[in-house]
């Protein structure tokens, strides 16, 4: 099969080269020449971990190939996706959807047969009408579905996430356009992956719900952190209690300084505004939007408190800029609130990131900018860790002590546990659990250890059911060999090593009705065929049979 994929940006770019890696030919269009010869020189403009390497083996085999030319691309194709940029527009925070009515238009002009027209981009529910009206106006006998399939990609982890989904929506109500859907994921349906075939209308109202819902069990868990820092109690233990109910789930129940990005910051947004339109508000997405943008505002006062209640002419030093690790995306990151208002109180700030460092430099002055988490830290007086990349996760923290002014951390990513900052001298402050000092580390330190243990205790029943339940079992098996033993087994009555007589032959023969008469503890055992030798000469057999 042949696709064109319209835009190579985050979404196109993926899904194009995981296309590639399924044996469709694909052509990658955007109408950024750089952009089209940075790739096809193998530099790719964006940070997703194993992308360049997927991308440099299909270019390579001559599956994927990259254009301006988007008529070229689009002419004989089995199936065109969409998959262009659609931010928030200004002023009333629903998606601006010109550049997909554009493509739209240039896609109109170029199809020469039939062709499936693939919403990717994220839309509003109505979209994939008006791109159809678009298309029948352009041709009025031209042979097309349009289908929407929205994507669910994790920035970080996209490649997995397209290889391995956890299901495919697509949404059409046409048998023809499902048939070439389905083909295209082949792949996917061969290991079971769940394909869900719906409308339209329903398929766009998915994306948008999905995004909603995972934003507002962030900002709950958000919440409820806050709650926890009143109440002494730890965030993590709740956030732990509640998912292991699996009507809830652990996912996205890690506190933190409110969510970013490029989808939950503007599908929240542009669902608000649908549901007004259609006259339906959506007061609890309206609630989560306004505490998210208001919590990231106190993120800054709570470094701010962390230094006494004034940075003025201090140093913080920052590590992690982007709005979550393995990505270099800027959009809407917490780090956009508080370092300014960082700057605003009149902090001097020292910051680093492993990836986010060239688009930071754009969007925040007066920022000094340094390449190693130590480097940042010279001579602060607090550190705030605001993303949680792997380098910054096993810093040593005697050197962390020597080079800072002040042994002040204020960790929003919850990277450390406070009973170990405590013991290393550090005034350690986190997101939903009691603060630590130094003076209280030696018991926060046994606590943390006991919680561990239970954790790992736990972790190993997880991890090997079977091995439990065969330990229950033989346990069980071991109790009853020893009751039979003492109590012998009214039903039936051994003779010799293997035989067995029936009850009755037993009447009258003296000893009880549980009991061989004449026969010891080890005659027995041998007698009844129940229990392995060695399990009478185990030393508490052993010892037992001596005494008496």
């Amino acid at each position: 099969m042949r696709i064109a994929m319209i835009g190579a940006g985050y979404v196109g770019l993926v899904s194009a080269a995981c296309f590639s890696e399924f044996g469709v030919d694909v052509v990658c269009v955007d109408n950024d020449a750089g952009k089209i010869e940075r790739l096809w020189r193998g530099e790719i403009p964006i940070y997703e971990p194993g992308l360049d390497t997927l991308v440099a083996s299909n270019t390579a085999a001559g599956r994927l190939k990259f254009s301006v030319e988007l008529p070229a691309a689009v002419a004989g194709a089995d199936a065109v996706f969409i998959a262009v940029g659609t931010p928030s527009r200004r002023g009333d925070g629903h998606a601006d959807l010109s550049f997909v009515y554009a493509a739209a238009e240039e896609v109109a002009r170029a199809v020469t047969g039939y062709c499936v027209v693939v919403t990717k981009s994220t839309v509003p529910v109505g979209t994939g009408d008006e791109l159809e009206r678009i298309l029948r106006a352009r041709l009025p006998e031209g042979d097309f579905d349009v289908v929407s399939n929205p994507e669910f990609l994790r920035e970080g982890s996209a490649i997995n996430d397209f290889m391995r989904p956890d299901r495919i929506i697509i949404g059409t109500e046409s048998v023809r356009a499902r048939e070439v859907m389905r083909q295209l994921y082949r792949v996917l349906y061969l290991i079971e992956t769940p394909i869900v075939f719906t409308s339209r209308r329903t398929a766009e109202v998915i994306k948008y719900a999905a995004n909603a819902y995972l934003a507002m069990k962030i900002t709950y868990i958000n919440e409820i952190a806050d709650l926890c820092e009143q109440l002494s109690a730890d965030v993590h233990d709740v956030a732990r209690g509640i998912g292991l109910d699996g009507r809830i789930g652990r996912k996205f129940l890690h506190p933190g300084p409110g969510y970013g990005g490029s989808c939950f910051p503007k599908d929240t947004l542009a669902l608000a505004r649908t549901a007004e339109q259609a006259g339906t508000p959506l007061r609890l997405v309206d609630t989560v939007i306004a505490i998210n943008d208001a919590r990231k505002q106190r993120m800054a006062e709570r470094i701010v408190a962390a230094c006494g209640g004034s940075v003025e002419g201090r140093t913080v030093a920052v590590l992690g800029l982007t709005f979550k690790p393995n990505t270099d995306d800027m959009r809407d990151a917490p780090s956009l609130v508080i370092i300014p208002a960082l700057l605003r109180a009149g902090a001097r700030v020292r910051a680093c990131d492993p990836e986010g460092r060239a688009d930071a430099r754009r969007l925040l002055d007066g920022v000094t900018w340094c390449s190693s988490a130590y480097e940042a830290v010279e001579d602060a007086d607090v550190l705030a860790m605001l993303t949680e990349w792997n380098e910054f996760r096993a810093l040593d923290l005697a050197r962390l002590k020597a080079l800072m002014r002040a042994p002040v951390i204020c960790d929003l990513r919850n990277i450390y546990n406070p009973a170990e900052m405590a013991a290393a001298g550090f005034d350690y402050v986190s997101i939903g659990r009691p603060p630590a000092h130094p003076a209280s580390a030696p018991a926060e330190l046994e606590v943390a250890n006991e919680r561990l243990h239970a954790r790992s205790q736990h972790s190993a029943r997880v991890r090997h059911p079977r091995r439990c339940r065969r330990y229950a079992y033989h346990r069980w098996r071991a109790c009853h060999r020893q009751s039979l033993r003492h109590h012998g087994d009214p039903r039936r009555r051994p003779v010799g090593r293997g035989g067995l007589r029936r009850p009755s032959e037993f009447a009258g023969a003296g000893g009880g009705a549980g009991r061989r008469p004449g026969l010891d503890r080890r005659a027995r055992c041998t007698a009844s065929g129940w229990a392995r030798r060695r399990c009478c000469t185990s030393p508490r057999i052993t010892s037992a049979r001596a005494a008496a």
